[in-house]
């Protein structure tokens, strides 16, 4: 006969101090691990110590974790560009910085993408909208698509480029970077490092050239290069 002190207990509801975050923490992790394929109610309910039950009290099912779990790496990925482009000093050439800014957020994105490839993955793990980088009224205030147009916007402010070469110009620039970085998870992963860190280096190049009409300087064509190259350091 069950004692009334097990059955009790048993009724007793699993006290959490914040499952739900709990449960977002250990998805990202099984996500860092092994992409957004690795991440499920159950395995994210087993690294907390909970039961499947007790998980899907917060979530309806395993997509609205991994969307969840996408969340959180695309604030990572976001935290990543947004410290390079901090990181950078000062200029008192206003194109220079621009120009360095805009490296700054490609050298933040390849860095993530290269350390934390499973997140990466994961951000770009597509069900449904993609609403989160491209319909203004739903992005963040701060996102990686945010942040570009931002840096591009920057550009036509202090007369680098043009409004007439403004127009779509993200898309370019992202489908430049992101190219490299799944490209570089991908087929191109065995190439020696020194190749594709030059690789990288010289899509920045030709990309910054055709933003301007006349194309780089010299000089600027070298802070370009100077700031790509701070990814091998």
């Amino acid at each position: 006969m069950e004692s009334s002190g097990s059955a009790t207990a048993r009724k007793r509801p699993y006290h959490h101090g914040d499952l739900r975050n709990a449960l977002v923490t250990a998805a990202a992790t099984l996500a860092a691990e092994g992409g957004p394929d690795s991440v499920s109610i159950r395995a994210a309910a087993r690294m907390v110590g909970v039961t499947p039950t007790a998980a899907y009290r917060h979530f309806a099912g395993q997509d609205e974790l991994l969307g969840a779990a996408k969340d959180r790496a695309l604030a990572e990925l976001t935290d990543a560009m947004t410290k390079e482009l901090a990181a950078r000093p000062k200029s008192s050439d206003p194109v220079r910085y621009a120009l360095g800014s805009l490296a700054a957020l490609g050298r933040g994105y390849v860095s993530f993408a290269r350390s934390r490839p499973g997140l990466f993955r994961t951000v770009f793990f597509w069900e449904g909208s993609t609403s989160e980088f491209l319909e203004e009224e739903d992005r963040p205030p701060n996102n990686p698509f945010q942040l570009l147009l931002s840096s591009l916007d920057e550009l036509v402010a202090v007369g680098y480029l043009s409004q007439e070469r403004r127009r779509m110009a993200e898309y370019t620039a992202w489908a430049m970077v992101h190219g490299l970085a799944v490209l570089f998870d991908g087929p191109l992963r065995d190439l020696p490092t020194e190749i594709r860190d030059e690789a990288l280096v010289q899509s920045m190049v030709t990309f910054a050239h055709g933003l301007s009409a006349s194309g780089l300087t010299p000089a600027q064509e070298n802070l370009l290069t100077d700031e790509m190259r701070t990814l091998t350091r």
